[in-house]
């Protein structure tokens, strides 16, 4: 009680500070970069800047770089013009007294003829190799995201088409594809794990490991992926970083609703910056406070250097990883569900890491990029009759996945050609040591240890042409992947990805776009690597295969103005080869959504099913005033059963609708909102034959799930409102800002799946059932959600 007091008083006195503190100094701010060609890193003299939707302006120099000194601090864009070259509008980036604001701004070439018609720029910029299904966060739609507490993981669940849970949980679901489907890029170097106490085979995980202080932008493809990003099935996610401060060095610390974070950037030496990031988690402590059952912490790290070896090349390393550590709160077990959750609830640790290094080196035409990265994962699980640790363990698991990666990338110009290609090789190890004790229809003994040695190779190429003076754009690319894991995965032709887009300019502002492609993944390592008690390879033996999904997309563009655009989509993706779960006959895509591992099981590639629907999305954009993203999904996800017939996977929600939107007021206050709403998603019944049997529960402390019934019941749906206030405070070479996040504001109750127990009497022990060998079950009604007020601070000098 003592400590709950103090936690509220804690945040009285930080929500005064919020209120009161004094005013800004002055307007001090620098804004410092370098215009370029992207295509070969040239230059550019005399390009005109504007600050967009101001009059304050600037011009570079003969090596093309530029200065912007007394700007008044916060979010602020450029507007860059240069004769032959198309217009742009760079992303948003933060202006503060504390430090200069560093940007490099790449230019694309245009036919000189095509400078008679003016076009105005625009914040929302398009791509030719991806006209459809591609969108954008900049840094302060990001930072001030309602109810994300900075945790890109939270916030990219904003975006159209990206469906979200009301349980503690990241999981990435776009388009009604499993959170498994999707891959995640850091300045080109793919990071396998995006959450802490990730579920391993999927992307899910309750807390994001990327550090917002390092995020530029945010790219999300929920279709037409580029020919150089494969094994995805939904999305394919791009995350660019800043640069660090080529003058001094700089400190940013941030206090948040579950961390504390400190940033350190500056040159390293005179062709050398860099930026690294240290978090910690006080988890632990606060969900002592509130009595949970389990007790998480979470660490991280982060860095990223820029190194410019000459006027035609540099160099990128980068790195990120966490250690999640986990023990049970023993002393939490005064109610049911608190004994519940310890009955059950395995201990998880797991540490991750990812680095990489990115050689870039401009020729006349065009650019080659050699991207090496090394990443792993070792988790560990593991539980003890109740929680005895002095009996043998019923669920002992160690897992390491480790993956060696080069890809090889060109981008040159022919003419009006536009050609990427490249190849790519990856060698990985898998380890599992594994003990189970489980039920099916008596109780027996998962035991195995399993090492895998995969070598994995692909190529690809795309190539982009406008035609009808650039009112017509065609883009059409190919892609193969192949591996040693069987003699069918090892053939190249089996695993051929063709991909065509195209757009074609209706008038300025109106666009029609689509796009069709095949694309493939490869099945998790968990299950790859699965063995059953005679030591084989059952998957392998089953003559597992990549999963593969065509996508049909097609949708209209429209810019009423440059800061408003509006787009309508309609997708069909059908999928092919998924895992199917021999044990309980559904597909594996619908449990992919859970703590621990994901697909460590006997599988056959038999599943076939498909997602379809449509997307409306309306965004409106304005510096310093308001800023709106409003969009609706309506999406069915559908697998087929074994009779051929089609059934609801776990994704399908149907109806999705995000809402945020932000004001700028003066005195550097901003305020923002943002209304989620998503149908219920199905569930599956518990096999209560099977659960009250003692055999069968004691193997697993929970309710079996009955999937002869599966999805047959449906959730309720959900909705919640997050409101957010931020603060800044522009000191001569010191900033101050503050935050005040409140989720679910009304305090929605939202439904989940029921929990089913085990009777027991008020010392925890079961209840004696009517017949010898079962338990007394009961199902209790499980919900989430609570009224929950945060503060943040963040500060640099």
């Amino acid at each position: 009680m003592m400590q709950t007091k103090l936690f509220f008083n804690i945040f009285a006195v930080l929500a005064t500070l919020l209120f009161v503190t004094p005013e800004t100094f002055g307007q001090t701010g620098t804004i410092r970069g370098r215009v370029f060609n992207e295509k070969n890193n040239e230059p550019l003299p005399f390009t005109n800047l504007v600050i967009f939707g101001t009059n304050t302006g600037s011009t570079t120099d003969l090596d093309g770089n530029f200065l912007f000194t007394g700007i008044e601090p916060g979010f602020v864009r450029l507007q860059v013009s240069a004769v032959g070259f198309e217009r742009k509008v760079t992303e948003e980036f933060l202006v503060t007294n504390a430090r200069a604001a560093n940007i490099d701004v790449g230019m694309r070439e245009i036919d000189l003829q095509l400078e008679e018609v003016v076009v105005e720029a625009s914040p929302f910029q398009r791509r030719e190799e991806s006209p459809v299904s591609l969108r954008r966060l900049g840094i302060s739609e990001i930072e001030r995201n309602p109810g994300s507490n900075r945790d890109i993981s939270k916030v990219i669940q904003s975006l159209p088409g990206v469906a979200f849970t009301p349980a503690f949980r990241n999981d990435v679901i776009i388009r009604g594809g499993g959170p498994n489907e999707n891959r995640f890029f850091l300045d080109g170097v793919e990071i396998p794990n995006l959450n802490h106490f990730a579920t391993q085979g999927a992307s899910g995980g309750p807390v994001g490991i990327i550090n917002v202080d390092f995020i530029r932008e945010v790219e999300m493809y929920s279709s037409a992926f580029p020919a150089n990003r494969g094994n995805a099935l939904s999305s394919v996610f791009e995350f660019r970083q800043v640069r660090g401060d080529s003058e001094k060095m700089n400190f940013r610390g941030a206090i948040g609703a579950s961390d504390l974070a400190l940033t350190l950037d500056g040159p390293l030496s005179e062709n050398t910056t860099m930026i690294f990031s240290l978090r910690r988690s006080y988890l632990q402590f606060l969900f002592g406070v509130i009595g949970l059952p389990f007790l998480p912490t979470y660490n991280d790290f982060q860095f990223k250097t820029d190194t410019r070896l000459s006027d035609k090349s540099e160099l990128t390393f980068i790195g990120i990883g966490a250690l999640d550590q986990f023990r049970l709160n023993l002393d939490a077990n005064e109610t049911e569900d608190q004994r519940f959750i310890l009955d059950y609830l395995p201990v998880n640790e797991q540490w991750n890491y990812t680095i990489g290094a990115v050689y870039r080196r401009f020729r006349d035409n065009g650019f080659d990029r050699l991207v090496v990265s090394r990443n792993m994962l070792r988790n560990f699980s593991y539980k003890y009759p109740d929680n005895d640790e002095s009996r043998p363990r019923t669920f002992d698991y160690e897992s390491d996945e480790i993956e060696n990666k080069i890809r090889y990338e060109r981008t040159t110009q022919l003419g009006n050609y536009r050609l990427i290609y490249g190849a790519g090789g990856e060698y990985a190890k898998y380890l599992n040591d594994t003990y189970q004790e489980v039920f099916f229809t008596e109780p027996f003994v998962i035991e195995y240890n399993s090492f895998l040695e995969i070598y994995k190779w692909n190529l690809f190429g795309q190539v982009t042409r406008s035609f009808m003076e650039d009112k017509l754009s065609l883009s059409f690319g190919v892609r193969t992947d192949a591996n040693n894991y069987s003699s069918r995965m090892s053939n190249p032709l089996r695993q051929l990805s063709p991909r065509i887009s195209a757009s074609y300019k209706i008038r300025e502002n109106l666009t029609f776009s689509a796009s069709t492609g095949k694309f493939y993944q490869l099945p998790s390592y968990t299950t790859l690597g699965f063995k059953d008690n005679d030591g084989v390879l059952r998957n392998r033996e089953n003559n597992l295969t990549y999963i593969s999904v065509d996508h049909y997309v097609a949708g209209f563009e429209l810019l009423p103005t440059r800061q408003t655009l509006i787009t309508l989509e309609g997708f069909f993706k059908n999928y092919s080869n998924y895992p199917f779960s021999v044990a309980d006959g559904v597909p594996l895509s619908s449990k992919s959504a859970d703590f621990g591992i994901f697909g460590d099981e006997e599988v056959t590639s038999t599943s076939n099913g498909r997602a379809y629907g449509a997307e409306l999305l309306l965004r409106e954009q304005r510096i310093k005033n308001l800023n709106v993203i409003l969009s609706y999904t309506f999406v069915r996800s559908e697998f087929e059963d074994t009779e051929g017939g089609f059934i609801p996977s776990s994704w399908d929600s149907r109806h999705i609708v995000n809402l945020t939107a932000s004001q700028k007021l003066p005195r550097n206050w901003d305020i923002g909102a943002k209304w989620r709403f998503s149908g219920g998603a199905p569930f599956t019944p518990f096999d209560l034959e099977t659960s009250r049997r003692q055999e069968a529960w004691d193997a697993q402390r929970q309710g079996y799930l009955d999937y002869s019934r599966f999805n047959e019941n449906r959730l309720k749906s959900f909705h919640q409102l997050d409101l957010r206030i931020d603060k800044q405070y522009f000191f001569n070479n010191f900033s101050l800002m503050f935050y005040l996040d409140i989720q679910n504001v009304y305090n929605f109750q939202s439904e989940l799946a029921p929990n089913l127990l085990r009777e027991t009497d008020e010392n925890g022990v079961p209840l004696p059932a009517n017949e010898e060998g079962l338990y007394r079950l009961k199902e209790l009604r499980n919900t989430t959600g609570t009224l929950l007020p945060s503060i943040g601070i963040m500060f640099e000098f």
